[in-house]
């Protein structure tokens, strides 16, 4: 085992620099070797730089809010993996240009303008219900994350683009698989499998040009109404083109084409990963999805769920949320100094990369009770500490779709609950690969059997 530094200014870690091949095989493990070993405040010398690690709730907010000025998204890991996908979108950009962007796309995402959507959720969520039909007495198992992947891409599209994507949508969750598994492993040099290598880049660049089709698509039908109208298939929603023409009067092509692109892979993928997590937990924890079915039943019996029944769901909300404690779609945050600054008695010099993860801060034993253990009622109300729980980021930076994500996830859960039920099937093998953002390793496939 490496011994720990003490001396010089650097906050303790290993003497040696990492094992970076070690580190990329399994993060996770990583992350949480650096804090059970070394502290809450770390350091330690990768690919030729200093890296500190925090991870307490007031160092996670000192560089995500009370000193954010200080800190750029700009030439981190992060920007390294996103921006070659995504270009320079809400996701990537920063100062200026990011502000920019946020005040353009902020009103679509507003409260009010977001429990609008169910309507949307809700039929789209039933459309996927009907396509289970057929194997709901077979007994075959769903490939269930590529399904969820498929609804809320749908669901964004029409709800915040106001575009149908119909079935140009069924080939996205392959695609983002494919880019996740090539921008979230670090190919060293030299490269020890140039031929996996070459591979996963075939299968990024093909991904690459089937989401940049969607894209073009999505701004294709918009374009083709003049907005505000019908769009796609014929199913454009009354009221939600605001944004997307919104983006069409404020953009130029290279721009429009970046941000509808990360708002399609932004507004789309957590939010699956965030259900396939709560269905697998639910099916590990009888008692807890016996819990949410009597709250569904309760609340809604046959009927179908609206905005207004949101406060009557606690039980969903709170099964999403610990879900998302436990297996946070975004794993890692990362900042670089772009001056010098202290932190818990420690000297952050200029262009330093600074890095806080959720698996850790979300699993932290003196922040939580049974940390492992799936407790939904943990958030029954009671006040954490802010920065503590950061699924969607924090600061000024934290996700602008997250009240979105949370209707969302709490009406396609309930109404799954309602109708079906979900269980793993025997034998296959759940473990989490942290990638661009927290998946199933081998995905999730699952078994829907009427209840």
């Amino acid at each position: 085992m490496p011994p720990i530094t003490q001396a010089g200014p650097y906050p303790p870690g290993p003497a040696e620099p990492v094992d970076m091949r070690r580190m990329r095989r399994d993060p996770l493990a990583f992350v949480t070797g650096m804090n059970r070993r070394y502290g809450d405040i770390t350091s330690h010398e990768g690919d030729g730089e200093r890296v500190f690690m925090l991870h307490r709730p007031e160092l996670a907010r000192h560089i995500l809010k009370d000193n954010v000025a200080n800190y750029t998204k700009a030439n981190t890991p992060d920007d390294a993996m996103l921006r070659p996908l995504l270009g320079n979108g809400l996701l990537t950009s920063d100062g200026e240009e990011w502000a920019k962007q946020r005040k353009l796309c902020a009103p679509a995402f507003r409260r009010s303008a977001v429990t609008s959507f169910d309507g949307i959720i809700t039929e789209e969520t039933q459309a996927l219900l009907d396509r289970w039909r057929p194997t709901l007495g077979a007994g075959a198992p769903l490939p269930v994350e590529h399904h969820l992947t498929s609804l809320t891409l749908a669901i964004l599209t029409r709800a915040v683009l106001g575009v149908d994507l119909g079935s140009a949508g069924e080939g996205f969750g392959r695609a983002v698989d494919a880019a996740n598994r090539f921008m979230g492993h670090y190919v060293p040099d030299p490269d020890p499998d140039p031929q996996d290598t070459a591979l996963r880049r075939q299968g990024y660049v093909q991904a690459r040009m089937f989401l940049q089709l969607v894209t073009r698509t999505v701004i294709a039908a918009r374009r083709s109404v003049g907005g505000g109208g019908q769009a796609g298939h014929g199913h454009g929603e009354a009221g939600t083109g605001s944004l997307m023409d919104a983006m069409l009067d404020g953009l130029d092509d290279t721009g429009l084409r970046d941000q509808v692109l990360t708002l399609i892979m932004a507004g789309h993928e957590t939010t699956a990963k965030a259900l396939t997590w709560t269905l697998y937990l639910l099916d590990r924890h009888p008692q807890e999805a016996d819990k949410v079915r009597e709250e569904v039943d309760r609340v809604l019996g046959d009927r179908t769920p609206t905005a207004a029944d949101l406060s009557d769901l606690p039980r969903c909300r709170r099964a999403v949320e610990e879900a998302m404690r436990l297996y946070p779609p975004v794993w890692l945050i990362s900042r670089r100094a772009t001056g010098p600054d202290t932190i818990a008695g420690h000297h952050v010099p200029a262009g330093t990369l600074v890095c806080v993860s959720q698996w850790v801060l979300h699993r932290h034993p003196d922040y939580w009770e049974r940390p492992e253990a799936y407790v939904p009622d943990r958030f029954d109300g009671a006040a954490l500490p802010s920065h503590l729980y950061l699924p969607f980021g924090g600061g000024e930076r934290a996700c602008i779709g997250r009240h979105l994500a949370l209707v969302e996830a709490v009406l396609v859960l309930a109404m799954l609950i309602r109708s079906v039920r979900l269980e793993l099937e025997p034998g296959f093998v759940v473990e989490p690969e942290a990638l661009v953002t927290l998946r199933p390793r081998h995905g999730m496939r699952m078994t829907a059997r009427t209840r």
